[in-house]
Protein backbone atom coordinates (compact mmCIF):
# COMPACT_ATOMS: atom_id res chain seq x y z
CA UNK A 1 0.00 0.00 0.00
CA UNK A 2 1.67 2.98 -1.38
CA UNK A 3 0.33 5.93 1.12
CA UNK A 4 3.09 9.00 -0.49
CA UNK A 5 0.14 11.01 -0.94
CA UNK A 6 -1.33 10.22 2.15
CA UNK A 7 1.51 11.11 4.10
CA UNK A 8 2.13 14.32 2.42
CA UNK A 9 -1.54 15.46 3.12
CA UNK A 10 -1.24 14.40 6.73
CA UNK A 11 1.87 16.55 7.24
CA UNK A 12 -0.28 19.55 5.75
CA UNK A 13 -3.05 18.81 7.97
CA UNK A 14 -0.32 18.97 11.10
CA UNK A 15 0.51 21.97 9.80
CA UNK A 16 -2.85 23.66 9.57
CA UNK A 17 -3.73 22.51 12.78
CA UNK A 18 -0.57 23.89 14.42
CA UNK A 19 -1.44 27.09 12.86
CA UNK A 20 -4.46 27.32 14.83
CA UNK A 21 -3.44 26.23 18.26
CA UNK A 22 -0.66 27.90 18.82
CA UNK A 23 -1.98 31.68 19.34
CA UNK A 24 -4.43 29.77 21.89
CA UNK A 25 -1.51 27.95 24.21
CA UNK A 26 -0.94 29.98 27.59
CA UNK A 27 -3.72 32.30 26.59
CA UNK A 28 -5.93 33.74 29.42
CA UNK A 29 -9.99 33.70 29.13
CA UNK A 30 -11.30 36.79 29.57
CA UNK A 31 -14.22 36.37 31.73
CA UNK A 32 -15.96 39.48 30.42
CA UNK A 33 -16.24 37.69 27.06
CA UNK A 34 -19.97 36.96 25.83
CA UNK A 35 -19.38 33.22 24.55
CA UNK A 36 -17.26 32.33 27.95
CA UNK A 37 -15.18 29.72 25.50
CA UNK A 38 -11.81 27.82 26.87
CA UNK A 39 -8.81 28.46 24.64
CA UNK A 40 -8.93 25.20 24.03
CA UNK A 41 -12.40 25.04 22.67
CA UNK A 42 -11.60 27.82 20.14
CA UNK A 43 -8.40 26.20 19.99
CA UNK A 44 -9.98 22.64 19.04
CA UNK A 45 -13.04 23.74 16.74
CA UNK A 46 -10.75 26.32 14.60
CA UNK A 47 -8.02 23.56 14.03
CA UNK A 48 -10.77 20.58 13.07
CA UNK A 49 -12.12 23.02 10.87
CA UNK A 50 -9.23 23.68 9.36
CA UNK A 51 -8.29 20.07 8.83
CA UNK A 52 -11.71 19.06 6.98
CA UNK A 53 -11.27 22.14 4.44
CA UNK A 54 -8.46 20.63 3.48
CA UNK A 55 -9.64 16.84 3.16
CA UNK A 56 -13.10 18.03 1.91
CA UNK A 57 -10.81 19.56 -1.15
CA UNK A 58 -8.34 17.32 -1.63
CA UNK A 59 -10.39 13.71 -0.75
CA UNK A 60 -13.71 14.47 -0.83
CA UNK A 61 -14.66 10.92 -1.12
CA UNK A 62 -13.16 9.82 2.12
CA UNK A 63 -15.12 9.57 5.58
CA UNK A 64 -14.37 12.28 8.10
CA UNK A 65 -14.58 11.62 12.14
CA UNK A 66 -13.24 13.59 14.61
CA UNK A 67 -13.89 14.71 18.59
CA UNK A 68 -15.77 18.41 17.45
CA UNK A 69 -17.80 17.48 14.69
CA UNK A 70 -18.59 13.88 14.47
CA UNK A 71 -18.95 11.81 11.38
CA UNK A 72 -18.83 12.69 7.74
CA UNK A 73 -19.62 9.44 5.82
CA UNK A 74 -17.57 8.88 2.68
CA UNK A 75 -17.75 7.02 -0.32
CA UNK A 76 -14.06 5.35 -0.47
CA UNK A 77 -13.20 2.74 2.12
CA UNK A 78 -11.17 5.14 4.16
CA UNK A 79 -11.52 7.04 7.19
CA UNK A 80 -9.49 10.15 8.64
CA UNK A 81 -9.96 9.91 12.22
CA UNK A 82 -8.97 13.53 13.93
CA UNK A 83 -7.87 15.16 17.21
CA UNK A 84 -7.33 18.42 17.33
CA UNK A 85 -6.13 18.28 20.62
CA UNK A 86 -5.16 15.33 22.85
CA UNK A 87 -4.51 16.46 26.19
CA UNK A 88 -7.20 19.53 27.07
CA UNK A 89 -5.75 19.12 30.57
CA UNK A 90 -2.02 19.88 29.68
CA UNK A 91 -3.02 22.40 26.84
CA UNK A 92 -5.27 24.12 29.94
CA UNK A 93 -2.75 23.72 32.30
CA UNK A 94 0.07 25.27 30.06
CA UNK A 95 2.06 21.90 29.41
CA UNK A 96 3.27 21.39 25.76
CA UNK A 97 2.31 17.88 26.30
CA UNK A 98 -0.85 18.00 24.51
CA UNK A 99 -0.88 17.35 20.52
CA UNK A 100 -3.12 16.91 17.22
CA UNK A 101 -4.06 13.58 16.32
CA UNK A 102 -4.04 12.24 12.81
CA UNK A 103 -5.03 8.61 11.41
CA UNK A 104 -6.02 6.97 8.39
CA UNK A 105 -8.13 4.42 8.58
CA UNK A 106 -8.87 1.88 5.68
CA UNK A 107 -12.18 -0.44 5.98
CA UNK A 108 -11.37 0.24 10.24
CA UNK A 109 -7.75 -0.59 10.59
CA UNK A 110 -5.52 2.20 11.36
CA UNK A 111 -3.03 2.50 8.54
CA UNK A 112 -1.49 6.08 8.81
CA UNK A 113 -0.94 7.85 12.47
CA UNK A 114 0.41 11.05 13.26
CA UNK A 115 1.06 12.70 16.58
CA UNK A 116 1.83 16.33 16.64
CA UNK A 117 2.92 18.31 19.24
CA UNK A 118 3.25 22.04 18.22
CA UNK A 119 4.68 23.56 20.49
CA UNK A 120 7.99 21.89 20.78
CA UNK A 121 7.37 21.36 17.23
CA UNK A 122 7.64 17.21 17.32
CA UNK A 123 5.89 15.16 14.99
CA UNK A 124 5.92 11.34 15.10
CA UNK A 125 4.79 9.69 12.10
CA UNK A 126 3.88 6.06 11.66
CA UNK A 127 2.95 4.09 8.88
CA UNK A 128 1.91 0.63 8.51
CA UNK A 129 4.97 -1.58 6.80
CA UNK A 130 7.18 1.73 7.85
CA UNK A 131 9.55 2.05 10.45
CA UNK A 132 8.11 5.27 12.34
CA UNK A 133 10.01 8.99 12.11
CA UNK A 134 10.60 11.28 15.17
CA UNK A 135 10.62 14.69 13.06
CA UNK A 136 11.98 12.87 10.08
CA UNK A 137 14.44 10.14 11.75
CA UNK A 138 13.89 6.81 12.55
CA UNK A 139 13.08 5.90 16.41
CA UNK A 140 12.64 2.33 17.79
CA UNK A 141 10.86 1.04 21.08
CA UNK A 142 13.13 -0.17 23.99
CA UNK A 143 13.40 -3.69 25.03
CA UNK A 144 12.48 -4.86 28.58
CA UNK A 145 13.89 -7.89 30.00
CA UNK A 146 10.98 -8.25 32.71
CA UNK A 147 7.74 -6.79 33.94
CA UNK A 148 9.35 -5.41 37.21
CA UNK A 149 12.15 -2.87 35.50
CA UNK A 150 9.09 -1.49 33.43
CA UNK A 151 7.92 2.16 33.58
CA UNK A 152 3.86 2.39 32.88
CA UNK A 153 2.30 5.20 32.33
CA UNK A 154 -1.57 6.55 32.36
CA UNK A 155 -3.41 9.54 31.79
CA UNK A 156 -4.81 9.44 35.41
CA UNK A 157 -7.11 6.93 37.96
CA UNK A 158 -9.96 9.15 37.12
CA UNK A 159 -10.60 7.47 33.79
CA UNK A 160 -10.98 3.87 34.87
CA UNK A 161 -13.93 2.71 36.40
CA UNK A 162 -13.39 0.82 40.32
CA UNK A 163 -13.14 -2.35 38.13
CA UNK A 164 -10.60 -1.36 35.66
CA UNK A 165 -8.36 0.81 37.95
CA UNK A 166 -8.19 -2.56 39.90
CA UNK A 167 -7.18 -4.47 36.67
CA UNK A 168 -4.39 -1.31 36.73
CA UNK A 169 -3.10 -1.18 40.06
CA UNK A 170 -2.49 -5.16 40.03
CA UNK A 171 -0.62 -4.53 36.75
CA UNK A 172 1.27 -1.30 37.82
CA UNK A 173 2.52 -3.22 41.00
CA UNK A 174 4.51 -5.63 39.01
CA UNK A 175 6.09 -3.16 37.23
CA UNK A 176 9.13 -0.34 38.89
CA UNK A 177 5.76 1.71 39.95
CA UNK A 178 8.62 4.35 41.74
CA UNK A 179 8.90 5.40 37.90
CA UNK A 180 5.26 5.32 37.05
CA UNK A 181 4.18 8.18 34.91
CA UNK A 182 0.69 9.99 35.14
CA UNK A 183 -0.67 12.32 32.95
CA UNK A 184 0.23 12.56 29.34
CA UNK A 185 -2.55 11.47 27.02
CA UNK A 186 -1.48 10.70 23.70
CA UNK A 187 2.35 11.99 24.62
CA UNK A 188 3.19 8.86 26.67
CA UNK A 189 2.68 6.66 23.52
CA UNK A 190 4.81 9.00 21.46
CA UNK A 191 7.64 8.38 24.12
CA UNK A 192 7.13 5.04 24.21
CA UNK A 193 7.89 4.83 20.49
CA UNK A 194 11.05 6.98 20.84
CA UNK A 195 11.92 4.39 24.05
CA UNK A 196 11.22 6.30 26.85
CA UNK A 197 8.55 4.41 28.47
CA UNK A 198 8.16 0.52 28.25
CA UNK A 199 4.10 0.32 29.21
CA UNK A 200 0.64 2.41 28.41
CA UNK A 201 -2.16 1.15 29.84
CA UNK A 202 -6.01 3.19 29.59
CA UNK A 203 -9.77 2.77 29.42
CA UNK A 204 -11.93 4.83 28.39
CA UNK A 205 -10.74 5.81 25.01
CA UNK A 206 -12.26 6.93 22.00
CA UNK A 207 -11.54 5.67 18.71
CA UNK A 208 -10.03 9.77 17.67
CA UNK A 209 -8.02 9.29 21.10
CA UNK A 210 -5.95 5.95 19.78
CA UNK A 211 -6.29 5.46 15.85
CA UNK A 212 -3.60 7.46 15.19
CA UNK A 213 -1.18 5.53 18.05
CA UNK A 214 -1.31 2.31 16.63
CA UNK A 215 1.03 2.65 13.57
CA UNK A 216 3.32 4.93 15.52
CA UNK A 217 4.00 2.64 18.44
CA UNK A 218 3.45 -1.13 15.89
CA UNK A 219 5.87 0.72 13.73
CA UNK A 220 8.52 1.42 16.16
CA UNK A 221 8.59 -2.48 16.80
CA UNK A 222 6.26 -2.06 20.14
CA UNK A 223 2.45 -3.67 20.46
CA UNK A 224 -0.89 -2.19 20.80
CA UNK A 225 -3.96 -3.95 21.36
CA UNK A 226 -7.02 -4.14 24.02
CA UNK A 227 -6.99 -5.19 26.92
CA UNK A 228 -7.34 -9.36 26.00
CA UNK A 229 -4.24 -8.45 23.39
CA UNK A 230 -6.56 -8.37 20.45
CA UNK A 231 -5.59 -5.42 17.92
CA UNK A 232 -7.68 -2.47 18.09
CA UNK A 233 -10.19 -1.43 15.38
CA UNK A 234 -12.64 0.91 14.98
CA UNK A 235 -14.88 -1.54 17.14
CA UNK A 236 -12.38 -1.47 19.89
CA UNK A 237 -13.80 -1.06 23.49
CA UNK A 238 -11.24 2.26 24.47
CA UNK A 239 -9.33 -0.36 26.76
CA UNK A 240 -6.21 0.18 25.44
CA UNK A 241 -2.73 -1.05 26.30
CA UNK A 242 0.95 -0.48 24.49
CA UNK A 243 3.88 -2.43 24.93
CA UNK A 244 7.07 -1.15 23.92
CA UNK A 245 8.23 -5.27 23.58
CA UNK A 246 5.88 -7.22 22.64
CA UNK A 247 7.94 -10.02 24.22
CA UNK A 248 6.41 -8.44 27.61
CA UNK A 249 2.38 -8.87 26.27
CA UNK A 250 1.81 -12.68 27.54
CA UNK A 251 3.27 -11.03 31.72
CA UNK A 252 1.16 -8.21 30.65
CA UNK A 253 -2.00 -10.00 30.43
CA UNK A 254 -1.08 -12.38 33.24
CA UNK A 255 -0.41 -9.20 35.74
CA UNK A 256 -3.67 -8.09 34.35
CA UNK A 257 -5.77 -11.10 35.58
CA UNK A 258 -6.15 -12.62 32.34
CA UNK A 259 -6.72 -9.25 30.51
CA UNK A 260 -9.39 -7.02 32.20
CA UNK A 261 -11.93 -9.83 31.87
CA UNK A 262 -13.98 -9.08 35.34
CA UNK A 263 -13.49 -12.05 37.75
CA UNK A 264 -15.72 -14.61 39.66
CA UNK A 265 -15.93 -13.74 43.44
Amino acid sequence: MNLSAEIALAHRLADAARAEILPHFRTQVDSEAKDDATPVSVADRAAEEAMRRILKAEVPQDGVFGEEFGVEEGTSRRQWVLDPIDGTTAFLAGRPIFATLIALLVDGFPVLGMIDQPVNKERWLGVMGEGTTFNGKPVTTRHCRELSAATIATTGPQYFSQDEGDVFMALASQTDHKRMVMGGDCYNYACLASGHIDIVCEAGLKLYDFAALVPVVEGAGGTMSDWNGEPLHAGSDGRVLALGDPARLEDVLEAMGGGGHSHDH
